[in-house]
């Protein structure tokens, strides 16, 4: 007849010690979230985290996916003639970075440093008399870092209620 080598209180504590190493193993894998992108109109609101975005800057490749590719985009109703509101956290604009929106793939503002831009009134379904508007358009915030290289690009869907 053997004796165990380990008590059983001794495999009860080397199972919890593992057990809180692999945990600690996978938090520490876990990337940190990026900051969020709000898009306000009227009382409705949504904030997503970056849908794109790299330890450094982003090839202009990368940039044109994000800007067409983006199935995960939070919707937001708009009517004609509402209030668009824009919100970045600080740290997007921290260092020097800037941040520009990007309506269906074309820049609608410059490049700001301000956490928060408000559009009243601003019809960004207009077609200019091109024929019917369309049901939803792309809005994309893009940060900029202090050169003008794109760093991360968040996104939304706008539809025309």
């Amino acid at each position: 007849m053997t004796a165990p080598l380990i008590s059983g209180k001794g495999r009860r504590s080397v199972a919890a010690l593992g057990a809180v190493s692999a945990g600690l193993l996978l938090l520490s894998a876990c990337d940190k979230p990026t900051p969020l992108a709000t898009v306000t109109v009227g009382t409705s609101s949504v904030s997503s985290e970056a849908a794109c975005t790299d330890s450094k800057e982003l090839s202009m490749e990368k940039v044109q996916e994000c800007l067409t590719d983006i199935r995960d985009a939070k919707t937001i109703d708009y009517g004609r003639g509402d209030t668009l509101r824009l919100g970045v956290e600080p740290e997007v604009v921290e260092d020097g970075n800037r941040w520009q929106a990007v309506l269906d793939g074309q820049p609608i503002t410059e490049p700001s440093s301000n956490t928060y831009r408000s559009f009243p009134g601003a019809d960004i379904f207009a077609t200019g008399g091109q024929g019917e508007a369309p049901s939803s358009k792309k809005l994309n915030i893009v940060q900029v870092s202090a050169e003008g290289k794109p760093l991360a690009v968040w996104a939304f869907n706008v539809k025309l209620k």
